[in-house]
């Protein structure tokens, strides 16, 4: 039997912790995540995926056989919330149409709970113990905490230093570092070092007042940059200041349902599914902490976030806060989303004019 190579889609730098935590389960294999996404990536998801089907289901499509022509046979894929839940036998059957061999793991609905995880990783030959497992978990979910809070120390201040090339740089350093952490003492003294590296970075470099902008919308497109054209980056040329809470972390210490559907209370009655929830609460959240504007990113046909737009026009009229949908697709280019930010952005510079607040 040829040596087990374990691959899994691609999804913004969180691939790193993630093929370190599988390369603990099965220290005997090769791991590798699938290629960075590139516009081959997506040509190929776009072939091989129907048409209306959302744009993860795509880029994903494409990342596997990126993976399985580079000698995956073992895919791994997962998914809750929303269809994407139930999108897994699908891109099976897609893949093994066009003739791939390979052993997929999907991890996802019932299937994404701890005691079935675990019997997937027993039957897929782990050595470890279940202590050592455990460990394992722990260390990704540190290292995983560690990356989005210090990804968010960027998006908050990429944009007020002198290079911001030189933060994204130490930032990539850093990832390098973590994939080597095998303790959660290494991984918290990482944390410290760079967090303070970062912050050392912007120092004295801030704006009295930068526009805040709020990004909200459905976890793949606004993790994944290429999803969304790197948006994030766009605005921080700009002198923005970005907030974006929803990450990894948020879906897995997020609060439940109840307590986030209280936060959108007059607003929405009913979850809808998925991240539309968040996406209205976010932006609530976003107007009383007094941000300029909230940009609403999601995929194409996204159901859950479609839901939500009425209420988030409702909080805006509110709230008398701008907010900005934009969907992507595959097909999609990024001139119109450039033309789209720059009217945003200077309607938001207009508005801080007009009430006497500098920029």
């Amino acid at each position: 039997m040829s040596k087990m190579t374990i691959s899994f889609p691609h999804m913004g730098d969180y691939h790193v912790p993630i093929g370190a935590f599988v390369q603990r389960l099965f220290p005997e294999a090769r791991v590798m995540a699938a290629p960075p996404i590139t516009n081959e990536t997506a040509a190929i998801g776009q072939r091989h995926s129907p048409d209306f089907i959302c744009e993860p289901f795509k880029y994903n499509i494409g990342n596997f056989i990126q993976a399985l022509d580079q000698g995956a046979n073992i895919l791994l894929q997962t998914g809750t919330g929303c269809r994407f839940g139930y999108y897994g036998e699908l891109q099976e059957q897609i893949l093994r149409d066009l003739g791939y061999e390979f052993q997929f793991i999907c991890l996802s609905r019932d299937r994404a709970r701890p005691q079935p995880i675990y019997e997937t990783l027993r039957k897929l030959g782990s050595p470890l113990s279940t202590p050592q497992m455990i460990h394992a978990v722990l260390l990704a979910v540190a290292g995983i905490r560690t990356m989005d809070k210090l990804s968010g120390i960027i998006r908050e201040t990429m944009g007020f230093t002198s290079s911001p090339g030189e933060m994204l740089s130490e930032y990539g350093v850093f990832l390098q570092e973590l994939k080597q952490a095998d303790t959660a003492a290494k991984i918290y003294v990482l944390a410290r070092a760079y967090e303070k590296n970062l912050r050392l970075m912007t120092r004295d470099n801030i704006t009295h007042h930068p526009l805040r902008i709020g990004i909200v919308g459905d976890l793949y497109t606004v993790m994944e940059p290429f999803s969304n054209f790197d948006m994030e980056r766009k605005m921080a040329a700009r002198g923005i200041a970005i907030s974006r809470k929803m990450s990894v972390s948020f879906l897995l210490f997020g609060a439940g349902e109840r307590p986030r559907l209280r936060k959108t209370r007059g607003y929405l009655r009913y979850s809808g599914g998925a991240n539309g929830l968040d996406s209205v609460g976010q932006s609530i959240q976003y107007a009383k902490l007094g941000y300029d504007g909230v940009i609403h990113a999601k995929s194409f046909g996204c159901t859950p976030e479609l839901n939500a737009i009425p209420a988030m026009m409702r909080v805006s009229q509110d709230f008398g806060i701008p907010i900005l949908h934009l969907s992507f697709d595959t097909q999609a280019g990024d001139t119109g989303l450039d033309t789209r930010l720059e009217a945003f952005i200077d309607m938001m510079e207009m508005r801080r004019k007009a009430s006497g607040s500098s920029v």
